[in-house]
């Protein structure tokens, strides 16, 4: 046999042997097209050592195993965003694998309303929450997030209350805000009711990731302050959730729109306009796009927040709740004895109904609102037409322009340096909504190439991948801005002209209007020697109106009182004063912290050099203000004090600019002849806008949480039990009656199987509804081993067909194998006895015991046992199939041998010896017989 006649029988085999071994292992999804133009690789960086798969000959090389892997994450590394509107929120998840997608909830729809529902044992989320405020109002609770971080005070506690007067709102003593009241026993704060929303949305990120998810990025609104961001902190604490960053919903949104469009991005700055009009409220952000040089990757795009302008009260809700009014108003005129107003679940109904009217007349001139058994039985039907619903809401499309000439005015910008106005959210599909603000802008069109509903989810996920450890993204510099400034304000005595002593009220600028932040400030009182105390409060706040003042709260923030100043004065008197430093912080969420206060002190040193300190040498070659590595300030508090070198610093010095004074080596050598000594001071903090929750309240509802986590767990276990039960019982008597099941058992036994199925029918009809979990389960598999025989039995009968035709084929493809490789040239033979000799007795195991096993079968009555086990047909299979590979792998690899030339001398044992040079040996041959086999 040629080479070419081997080749075309290789083929053949492989063909022949397809139906019996073919495998294919699939290596990795496609690149996802969107998710790499946004820059996210969807990559593990710290992924551990991946696990073998399957073995598999490497082609090229028969003697080697090629490993195909597959990764695998022993360590959960998903990432998750919680876009939480007023209305609805939108859930996203980063994964290996799966880089930025939306979260589908239990009904596969892309976005789920923030709604809780509370009954006395049992709570529902989402859709069926929505649905209870229907039909039990009082349990149901939306919209609590205008609730969080206000005292019971608050304009905006009374706004609620007149919007939904089915709730209780009490009093917290404690903290003077607001409890959602229940019961006499129970009771919810605003947070608690966000830390379940939360926990819903975290629990349905893992169910869509299928693995456990403990970081992510959560969006809040860009006019929420102090009291309403830590709030947030706290229900993202009670859901147990490691939140990597609050973003504001405006930058998330910006930054989606970035990272889409990066290659867009270049040195010259773009300003872009975002018009978000959602549920609850209303914000007008400007943001820059331009390209920057950074130190550590290069040129890079960047988006900074320039301007922000809002209305806390524009939205959609305001307008839903106009038209259910209004609706309200046409009821009682058709029907002048009834007052719809007066019934809680019937104005529900009309509010779920002008959701839907004002959804339908952003697209259609008029509608017909409908609904049925509306108040006593009654139906309800009315025209409204857009005019109406416009004239209804005149006074607050009329507010649409206030966000914009409010962020121009924070960004001290004018419409003409704008290049496009983008709508973001879903209020912003209302026709006169986009009509009043055109005429606002004064553009020719405004840009709608955003998802309006998505877009602050997929950028807050993206900045949940950055945030994260286990993902690369392409780097995309955001550079937020804080909308309220803050001040520090403190009093001091002053000497007068005349000598005469007065107190003096100084105030000193921490955070300016539109500050870009994460940053690090330091404030230094220079004229203290004793312990005093200062204040942070928010700063001048005149761009608000009287009612934005009202809802925003109590202005000032902290007092911070220090101990131990006159101390350390007294302790280092030969020192000089260089002042108490307070160093603040405000983070990534827009959160600002005390870290510390420090007395600092200096002195004269001797000429000598003190090189020895190593502390000394990194911060001479630091050259930042009053900046340490971690380990040496926590090595300096630890100790209390610590001498450092003196740097220049300024009144308001930011640490985390990156702008360094570079110093030569001359004064390099100069600055160690000063050196600093650091004495930290204690302080203590009083929170004057809204109390935090301390650690044991914060345990406590963590717990109160958690307990109604597990109780709806044990809940759902156990109405899954019933279910189960309930559906084995009837769907076990109806295959009682059916042909196949019949066939296989006989009348006693059915009459038996029967009786069983009654009983723990009426047993669930009488008992069944109060039973606990292991109860339900011990009945259900009490009948499963009474009907396991019976099923087993069908079951074996349905496989047989196609495993039996499974086996005969393999055998016959085995036999025209055996017999294809036993007709090979001896010349040819890749094959040797031993490997056929052992497919053959294979062939022949096999075969008897087919025969011989269904004999034994056709004798036994198809009610008793079978002994012929389809578990047993596919082990044989299996078996067959391993042998006829080997093989097949052999040939398919195997080279041919090269043809034998025709020597002028030949050996004298006549074997195949190739021809060699004179100044060569010739092959033995021994060897030579060897080489032949």
């Amino acid at each position: 046999m040629g080479a070419r006649a081997l080749r075309d029988w290789r083929a053949g085999l492989a063909l022949a042997a397809a139906p019996m071994g073919a495998r294919r292992v699939r290596a990795g999804a496609g690149p996802d097209g969107g998710a790499a133009a946004a820059g996210l690789s969807g990559r593990c960086l710290s992924a551990p050592p991946q696990r073998p798969v399957q073995a598999r000959p490497c082609p090229g090389h028969p003697h080697r195993e090629h490993i195909l892997t597959e990764g695998v994450f022993p360590e959960p590394v998903a990432v998750m965003s919680v876009d939480v509107g007023s209305e609805s929120m939108k859930i996203a998840i980063v994964k290996p694998g799966v880089p930025m997608e939306i979260v589908l909830n239990k009904e596969s729809r892309r976005k789920t309303p923030v709604a809780v529902s509370l009954k006395e044992n049992e709570r529902l989320f989402g859709d069926s929450a929505l649905g209870m405020s229907i039909r039990t109002p009082r349990v149901a609770f939306r919209y609590f997030q205008d609730l969080l971080g206000k005292r019971i005070d608050n304009p905006h506690v009374a706004l609620y209350r007149s919007r939904f007067p089915e709730h209780e709102l009490v009093k917290d003593e404690t903290r003077q805000t607001v409890i959602f009241k229940l019961s006499p026993t129970i009771q919810y704060s605003p947070e608690e009711m966000l830390g379940m929303v939360l926990n819903y949305s975290r629990g349905l990120a893992e169910e869509f990731a299928e693995q456990p998810i403990k970081d992510a990025v959560i969006t809040v609104p860009a006019y929420f302050n102090q009291a309403e961001r830590r709030a947030v902190l706290h229900a993202a604490r009670m859901a147990d959730l490691k939140v990597l960053q609050l973003i504001n919903d405006n930058t998330a949104v910006a930054l989606n729109y970035g990272v889409f469009r990066r290659k867009d991005i270049n040195a010259t700055a773009q300003n872009i306009m975002f018009y978000d009009m959602g549920a609850g409220s209303t914000v007008c952000t400007i943001v820059t796009y331009q390209t920057v040089k950074t130190k550590d990757s290069g040129t890079q795009p960047q988006l900074q927040i320039q301007g922000i302008g809002f209305d806390r009260t524009l939205g959609g809700l305001e307008m839903e709740l106009r038209l259910r009014d209004y609706l309200a108003k046409l009821f009682n005129e058709q029907h002048p004895s009834k007052d719809v107003r007066k019934n809680p679940r019937a104005m529900a109904k009309l509010l779920k109904e002008a959701n839907r009217l004002k959804t339908v007349l952003s697209a259609n001139a008029d509608h017909v609102a409908q609904i049925e058994g509306l108040l006593d039985d009654i139906d309800f039907k009315a025209k409204v037409s857009r005019q109406e619903f416009e004239d209804l809401c005149s006074d607050l499309f009329k507010r649409v322009p206030g966000p914009v000439q409010q962020a121009l005015s924070s960004a001290e910008m004018n419409m003409d340096g704008i290049d496009q106005v983008i709508l973001v959210g879903g209020a912003t599909r209302v026709p006169k909504v986009q009509e009043v603000l055109l005429k606002a802008v004064g553009k020719e069109e405004l840009g709608k190439n955003i998802n309006a509903d998505e877009a602050a989810a997929m950028g807050a996920v993206y900045q949940a991948a950055a945030l994260s450890k286990a993902f690369k993204v392409k780097p995309f510099i955001v550079r937020d801005a804080a909308v309220f400034p803050i001040q520090v304000e403190f009093t001091r005595e002053v000497e007068e002209e005349d000598k005469s002593k007065s107190l003096k009220h100084n105030k000193r600028i921490l955070f300016q209007r539109m500050a870009p932040y994460p940053q690090r400030k330091v404030i230094t009182f220079n004229r203290y020697t004793d312990d005093f105390e200062f204040y942070v409060n928010y700063g001048d706040l005149t761009f608000l109106n009287q009612d934005d003042l009202r809802v925003f709260g109590s202005l000032n923030l902290t007092t911070v009182r220090l101990k131990g100043v006159g101390d350390s004065f007294k302790k280092h008197s030969d020192y000089e004063s260089k002042g108490i430093k307070a160093h603040f912080n405000m983070d990534d969420s827009g959160v600002l912290s005390l870290d510390r206060v420090e007395s600092v002190f200096e002195t004269l040193v001797e000429d000598k050099l003190e090189e020895e300190s190593t502390l000394t040498k990194k911060q001479q070659s630091s050259g930042q203000a009053e900046t340490a590595s971690p380990k040496a300030e926590s090595q300096r508090k630890e100790e209390g004090e610590k001498l450092e070198p003196q740097v220049s610093t300024n009144l308001f010095p930011c640490l985390r600019t990156d702008s360094t004074a570079t110093k030569t080596e001359e004064e390099k050598i100069k600055v160690p002849k000063k050196q600093k000594l650091v004495h930290e001071i204690t302080m203590e903090l009083d929170v004057n806008d809204v109390p935090d929750l301390v650690e044991d309240e914060l345990k406590s509802s963590m717990k109160k949480l958690q307990d109604l986590t597990i109780r709806d767990l044990e809940k759902q276990e156990r109405e899954k039990s019933a279910n189960s039960l309930e559906s084995f019982i009837f769907e076990t008597q109806d295959k009682l009656y059916q042909e196949e099941y019949q066939f296989v058992s006989t009348e006693e036994q059915r009459e038996e199987i029967s009786k069983k199925l009654n009983e723990a029918s009426s047993w669930m009809e009488e008992e069944g509804y109060a039973a606990a979990t292991k109860e339900l389960k011990d009945k259900l598999s009490e009948l499963k081993k009474l009907c396991r025989n019976l099923f087993f039995r069908v079951e074996e009968r349905r496989k047989w067909p196609e495993r039996l035709a499974a086996l005969e084929s393999l055998l016959n493809h085995s036999t025209i194998f055996l017999r294809g490789a036993r007709m090979i040239p001896e010349s040819d033979q890749i094959f040797t006895e031993v490997e056929l000799s052992t497919l053959e007795k294979a062939i022949n195991e096999t075969t008897i015991w087919k025969n011989e096993t269904l004999a034994e079968q056709n004798k036994l009555t198809p009610t008793e046992k079978p002994v012929l086990l389809s578990k047993d047909i596919e082990f044989k299979i299996a078996a067959l199939d391993r042998e006829v590979q080997y093989l097949l792998n052999k040939a398919k690899f195997a080279k041919p041998k090269p043809k034998r030339e025709k020597n002028a001398t030949k050996t004298d044992s006549g074997k195949n010896t190739t021809a060699a040079p004179e100044t060569e040996n010739t092959i033995p041959p021994t060897e030579g017989k060897q080489e032949g086999k």
